[in-house]
């Protein structure tokens, strides 16, 4: 009987509802404007350069310089960004215990910034769960950089095929693909519990 497949999760979207919108509303009069700011100043590329490695003191200055009538809202980006997280999927928690029970290694790749992956480790309780993380702020690489992929595999001893890769960026899971991975594309903790067991990973039905 063959190993069954090692689970790598992705977080943000997997495992956390992270979206910048659930503190723009908070610093916006109305919907409209909250969707502009994202859209046209702390934009999603914007915040990819944090998850890249940028200092966020740094970029949050940076920023200001360009739009200086915006620097309350820009620099609580940093100073509140815990507000950008909606939640925890409990559902994703549920399996990564199952599979921890079941004794099946666990790992993770995260698009993060390093400043913010340290400061939620005493609040998140799964992370301290996992086998190891790959953290994008700390290796100055981003998926869906397939670098990424490599290295994560170089560094735990693990052949690509005999992983699957959870994430819920499309992008990232063609990525995984192409470097040999079996991929899922994550929608919700149900329809990701049902796919795993597919796979012959022991989770409940």
């Amino acid at each position: 009987m063959s190993e069954p497949l090692i689970p790598v999760f992705d977080l943000g979207g997997v495992f956390v509802d992270w979206d910048p919108m659930h503190l723009f509303r908070k610093l916006f009069a109305t919907e409209q404007e909250a969707r502009w700011f994202g859209e046209s100043i702390c934009t999603k590329d914007w915040n990819l350069e944090f998850d890249a490695g940028d200092i966020y003191a740094e970029g949050v200055a940076r920023l200001i310089t360009r739009f200086p009538r915006y620097w309350r809202e820009i620099q609580a980006y940093d100073t509140r960004w815990k507000e950008t997280i909606g939640g925890i999927f409990q559902g994703t928690v549920d399996i990564h215990n199952e599979l921890i029970e079941a004794e099946i290694p666990t790992f993770a790749i995260t698009n993060f910034s390093w400043e913010k992956w340290v400061s939620v480790l005493d609040e998140w309780s799964f992370l301290e769960k996992f086998d190891g993380v790959v953290v994008s702020g700390l290796e100055k690489m981003v998926k869906p950089d397939p670098r990424i992929f490599r290295l994560f595999c170089d560094r735990y001893g693990l052949a690509p095929e005999s992983c699957v890769f959870i994430d819920d960026n499309q992008a990232n899971v063609v990525s995984a693909r192409a470097v040999g991975m079996e991929a899922i594309h994550f929608s919700s903790p149900e329809a990701l519990r049902a796919e795993l067991i597919s796979l012959g990973l022991p989770l409940k039905n």
